[in-house]
This record gives structure tokens, C-alpha cells and sequence, in this order.
């Protein structure tokens, strides 16, 4: 007996070590990502001048944490691209110039998503992850505005159910947005093309980027009609509880899945990694929640004059605000390279 107790003792003793050792390491971890993230600031936070030049005006912008963190991600995947660009015109692998004119029009899509292209009322509105802001935000669609209320009023869905639809309508006026940006540039493109008088080789690579360009319109406005549908059945009807999956951009990408020229087996594995990739994006939600509500409380604490209180709040503030870009990071590439499989299959529809 008193064997038995001796043993269980070490076991607790051992527990309670290892549970030591492991918080002591989460907190070095945390303490060294925040002071990655303060050492990267000083050399500059991203390898591409221009991209530097983009962050450094949003410092200067009205926006909020979250949306700041979301930036940064964004432009993490711009700088990833941009570099293996450079990587493809030094070996000569881009000569019509398409993947740079799609660089182009990507940066141009995130200026425009967050006001910084020169055009007034261009920032689609910040969503509160904390606080109910549906009341001041707008749709921009009379459809969407429409359907909005009659879900909102209809006494179908709960409050949390109310703003994960609200976010399913705020990432469908995310894509008609993008969707609009990718028209402007087609269009004038082409009233370029057309003024060509001699026709040349270089005219005809040129000819086979605007198809290009068509074919992604066509996928972008695939997405967006199968968004709306979805949109109006569930505003209608309801969520299904038998429902697979709940994040807009997962539900967007087993929808578009199911379309490609997919074999059961491989839709199979797909359907296995979106549940991963929205567990991801669930993760991420979680820490864009946690880095708003220590934005809040670092306001609070900057009035009080308590200093150490206030240093405590500013070191957990920037261990959040660096994961939180960590995550945001993973995700969108997640997503950029589950969004290019799915191309891949659904050209190979058209083939």
C-alpha cells in the first residue's frame, strides 16, 4: 500500500514538472515570436520595397487590429509570389509578362480591399469579431441587402447562427468586389488590344493572356452565382444541421470540388483536407477574437498611467498580433493552393 502511494506520488510529482517544462516553453515560444516580429520591423517587414512602402501607409490608416493582421497576411502572399517571380524572369520563364500583370492586379485587389487605392469608399467595412457591427455595415447589392433582412427578421436563426451567415454574405461581397476589380482590368485591356492596326506574335501572346483573364472571370463568376444560390436557399430555409461544413470560403471550395474533374477517391481526400484547413481557419478566428480584445483592454491600460500593467498588456498584445499574422499567413496560402487544384480540375472539365 504505502508502495503504491509512494509510486503515485512520483507520478504526480513528474505530471506537475512536465506541465512546468511545457508552460515554460509555450511562454518562450510566444516571448520569441513577439521579438521575431519586433526584430523584423526594425530591418523592414517584407524583402519587397514596394510592399514596405504599402505597410507603411496602412500604419498611417484608421484601421483596426484585426484588419491591420489580416493585411500583413495578405501581403505575406504578394511577397511570396512577387519573389518567385523574380525567381521566373531570371531564368527567362515569363517572357509575355502574364504572371507579372497578375501580380499587379493582386496588389491592386488588396489596396482596393483596404482603401488605399486613391478612390474614396473603396475599404470593404472592418467585421467585428467581438461586437454585432452588421447594423452599420453595407452589402453594396440590393439583392444581398434583401435577402440579408428577410434572414435577419425571419426568427430562424440563433445568434451565433446570425453571424456566421453574416459572414457567409460579407465573403460573397468579398468575391463580387475582387470579381469587379478583375473586369476592369480585362476591359481595358482589351479596348487596348483593339487598337492595335498591325497584328504580331507579341499581339498574339497578348490575345492568349486576355483568355486567360476570361477563363478566370468565368471560374470567379461560377463561384459567385453558386454563392448566391447557396446564399438564398439558406436565407430561405435555414441551416441544414447535417450541414458538412460552416467557414464561406470551405463551403466555396467543396462546392466548386464537386464540379472539377475530380475521381471519387481524390474528392474523397480533398473533402479530408478542407476539415483540416477549417479547422485552421476556426483557429485563426480564435486568435483574430483575442488579439481585438487585447487591443481593447491595451487602450484601456494606456489611461491608467500603471506602467507595468501596461507593459505586461503591450508584450501579450504583440505575441497575439504576431500569431494572429502567423495564422492569417497559413491560411491564405492554404487557401491559394486548394483554390489553384480546383482551377486545374475544372479547366481540365473545359479541355
Amino acid at each position: 500500500m504505502a508502495a503504491a502511494q509512494a509510486l503515485a506520488a512520483v507520478g504526480a510529482a513528474l505530471l506537475l514538472a512536465a506541465s512546468i517544462q511545457a508552460s515554460k516553453y509555450s511562454r518562450e515560444a510566444n516571448e520569441g515570436l513577439a521579438a521575431a516580429g519586433a526584430k523584423r520591423r526594425e530591418a523592414g517587414e517584407f524583402r519587397v520595397v514596394r510592399l514596405n512602402q504599402v505597410w507603411e501607409k496602412a500604419q498611417r490608416l484608421h484601421l483596426s487590429a484585426v484588419k491591420l493582421a489580416e493585411l500583413h497576411s495578405d501581403l505575406k502572399i504578394q511577397e511570396k509570389d512577387e519573389l518567385s517571380w523574380k525567381k521566373l524572369k531570371a531564368e527567362g520563364l515569363d517572357e509575355d509578362g502574364e504572371k507579372e500583370a497578375k501580380l499587379r492586379r493582386n496588389l491592386n485587389v488588396i489596396m482596393t480591399k483596404y482603401g488605399m487605392n486613391g478612390k474614396k469608399d473603396s475599404q470593404l467595412a472592418d467585421t467585428n469579431y467581438i461586437k454585432d457591427g452588421t447594423e452599420s455595415d453595407t452589402l453594396d447589392d440590393p439583392r444581398l441587402e434583401k435577402l440579408w433582412s428577410k434572414a435577419k427578421n425571419s426568427g430562424k436563426f440563433s445568434d451565433d447562427e446570425l453571424d456566421k451567415l453574416w459572414r457567409e454574405f460579407k465573403h460573397h461581397k468579398e468575391k463580387i468586389h475582387e470579381y469587379n476589380i478583375l473586369l476592369e482590368t480585362v476591359s481595358r485591356t482589351e479596348d487596348i488590344h483593339k487598337n492595335v492596326i498591325n497584328p504580331s506574335e507579341e499581339n498574339l501572346v497578348k490575345e492568349e493572356i486576355l483568355h486567360n483573364k476570361h477563363r478566370e472571370l468565368k471560374d470567379k463568376l461560377r463561384s459567385i452565382n453558386q454563392g448566391f444560390e447557396r446564399l438564398r436557399k439558406v436565407s430561405h430555409q435555414g441551416y441544414d444541421t447535417n450541414s458538412e461544413f460552416e467557414e464561406p470560403r470551405v463551403i466555396d471550395l467543396w462546392d466548386m470540388a464537386k464540379s472539377a474533374n475530380f475521381t471519387e477517391k481524390e474528392l474523397e481526400s480533398f473533402r479530408e483536407e478542407l476539415k483540416h484547413f477549417e479547422a485552421k481557419i476556426e483557429k485563426h478566428h480564435h486568435y483574430q477574437k483575442q488579439l481585438e480584445i487585447s487591443h481593447q483592454k491595451l487602450k484601456h491600460v494606456e489611461g491608467t498611467g500603471d506602467k507595468d500593467h501596461l507593459n505586461r498588456n503591450k508584450e501579450k498584445y504583440a505575441m497575439l498580433e504576431e500569431k494572429t499574422k502567423e495564422l492569417g499567413y497559413k491560411v491564405k496560402k492554404h487557401l491559394q493552393d486548394l483554390s489553384s487544384r480546383i482551377s486545374q480540375g475544372l479547366q481540365h472539365n473545359e479541355l
